[in-house]
């Protein structure tokens, strides 16, 4: 039995050291010489105080702001607590589920009531949340969609709204992955820096 025990404890050690101290610590020190931004979390800062992430989403309901995607994640009691890191997760509601169905009409119906001159149909990243419910960008087109009501709120012209959120649109990753799309926090930031 001894002679089975010792090899099996010696490997147990030696595969925790390497697997959970030694590959982990090295990993992380080469992320954050290589990325040291995002290894981070990619932090925005302003005036040295964090106000966000450019990789997490916030909740924002203001009629002046830009808003995003909706979240579906939910506190530890499942309750909707909106753009929640601890607890990410989509709502998983098939498109057939009359619950994802109501749902998205009352977006729809509190989009159209926060801005009825608002023509076209409205984006679909405007009333599906993401995946992760983390999502902190919307479409160019979820972004247009919005400028009226934002620039009819900040009582700014419609045109330098529209240019703003041009500036703030990134091109999909090396030119080909993905699409284009817009960092709601960083779009709402440039918003305040504009008046």
């Amino acid at each position: 039995m001894n002679l089975q025990l010792r090899p099996a404890l010696v490997s147990f050690i030696a595969l925790s050291v390497l697997t959970g101290l030694a590959y982990p610590a090295l990993i992380t020190g080469l992320s954050r010489v290589i990325f040291p931004k995002q290894a981070a979390g990619s932090l925005i800062t302003i005036s040295g105080k964090v106000i966000g992430s450019e990789l997490i989403g916030q909740s924002f309901t203001a009629p002046g702001d830009f808003w995003g995607r909706p979240s579906a994640t939910v506190d530890a009691s499942g309750k909707p607590l909106p753009y929640n890191g601890a607890n990410s997760g989509g709502s998983n509601l098939a498109p057939s589920n009359p619950a994802l169905k109501e749902a998205v009409a009352g977006r729809i119906a509190a989009l159209r009531a926060a801005d009825p001159e608002a023509k076209g149909p409205v984006p679909v990243d405007l009333v599906t949340a993401s995946a992760s419910g983390l999502d902190p960008h919307i479409s160019p087109a979820a972004a247009a969609f919005q400028v009226h009501r934002v620039a009819q709120a900040r009582g700014l012209d419609e045109a330098k709204v529209r240019d703003l959120v041009a500036a703030n649109t990134e091109p999909p990753q090396i030119a080909v992955l993905g699409d284009a799309r817009v960092n709601v926090l960083k779009l709402n930031l440039a918003l305040e820096q504009l008046r």
